[in-house]
């Protein structure tokens, strides 16, 4: 028999995370979060996005060990701005039993019916930063910090449940030492004349920070016209700007800005900690610091996560002066290998810009939706 308990106590919490952990415990391409990390984005004290998104963690009992787990989650800013009357689900994982994730499905059915959602869609976080989408490709493929891992049968129970395939992503890798720099070395020297651009490079964290609101600001502006795009609030920017802005290396963060100081375009690269969070197994202490400083010093890989350009400037070529800064950074850190995290299939704008790069989709992810009337 199979019996759903909402988790609502600190333990019920940290049973809910640590499923995972014990799912994936002998798995080598499933990336750990860091335990503490993943509380703290549970916790509505804490996390920004729980102000407008009312959410439920659910975890699946049978003969009273864990089977798996969901999260129930309605943005109210995507229901009452956007006016999409969806309920999401986030953080699954379960057994290979197909009874486990209908019941679990069934709880997300159930808050969707109460506040008369007229779809569900999953799996998705709470926003547009968090992780999204299940595996259909690529299950032998080590993942990363942005991302979430799931197995083979996740699609299959899914299907034979009746929900459809709704959004579909991709991911790559290129080979640092394949670029050919040239192209865009010769157009970002032309196109920082022609419009009279440039860039803002870093050495220190601090001299980021008075920019980061215009960053969030650009973010918000081109990726408006997405399908199912939830703006992100100045509430969630203050908390964005002290999680993770620090953590990231300040010279793998680029702003170009015009001659009026206005920021037409930004980007934000990371190391790879795959390799460190597997080592950590979710603990910081006494350890994983360790491991986590010493990729973010010395990782021969770099994950490209957000790109973004004002529309006004997106057919004028400016990404080329975007990788030339890159390049160099880059080439001074000695990388190897450069990672593209989830981008939407449909966003032909964003694959255009890596043309040059010789790509190799290496994951495909999908959420999958269900109607509700």
């Amino acid at each position: 028999m199979i019996t759903i308990k909402e988790a609502l106590t600190k333990k019920e919490m940290k049973d809910y995370v640590m499923f995972s952990f014990e799912l994936y415990k002998n798995n080598p391409y499933w990336i750990p979060p860091i335990i503490a990390e993943e509380l703290e984005t549970f916790d509505k004290t804490k996390n920004p996005a729980l102000k407008t998104a009312e959410a439920h963690f659910y975890l699946a009992y049978k003969d009273n060990k864990i089977v798996g787990k969901i999260a129930a989650i309605i943005n109210w800013e995507e229901v009452n701005l956007l006016e999409k009357r969806k309920v999401r689900f986030g953080w699954f994982d379960v057994i290979d039993d197909i009874e486990v994730t209908k019941v679990l499905l069934n709880k997300v059915e159930e808050l969707g019916r109460k506040h008369n959602m007229d779809h569900m869609e999953g799996p998705m976080g709470f926003s547009n930063l968090d992780k999204v989408g299940i595996l259909s490709e690529g299950f032998d493929q080590l993942g990363n910090m942005i991302t979430w891992y799931s197995l083979p049968y996740y699609i299959t129970h899914f299907e034979q449940l009746g929900l459809v395939k709704e959004k579909e992503y991709i991911e790559s890798d290129f080979s640092f030492k394949g670029i050919n720099p040239e192209p865009f070395q010769k157009a970002s020297e032309l196109i920082k004349k022609r419009y009279e651009l440039r860039c803002l490079n870093f050495t220190k964290t601090k001299d980021i920070m008075p920019y980061v609101d215009k960053m969030f600001d650009l973010f918000n502006e081109t990726y408006s016209k997405l399908q199912s795009f939830v703006p992100i609030n100045d509430i969630q920017k203050e908390y964005f700007k002290k999680k993770y802005i620090g953590f990231i290396n300040p010279e793998f963060i680029k702003f170009i800005m015009d001659k009026d100081d206005n920021m037409v375009a930004f980007a934000i690269v990371m190391p790879g900690f795959a390799q460190a969070l597997k080592k950590a197994n979710g603990k910081l202490f006494p350890f994983g610091f360790y491991h986590l400083l010493q990729a973010r010093k010395n990782s021969k890989e770099v994950v490209f996560y957000l790109i973004g350009v004002t529309p006004e400037y997106q057919s004028k070529g400016v990404t080329a002066i975007v990788f030339d800064e890159y390049y160099k950074v880059c080439h001074a850190k000695g990388i190897e290998t450069c990672i593209r995290t989830p981008e939407l299939e449909e966003n032909h704008a964003i694959h255009n810009l890596w043309k040059h790069f010789n790509s190799k989709i290496n994951k495909r992810r999908r959420t999958y939706k269900k109607e509700l009337l």
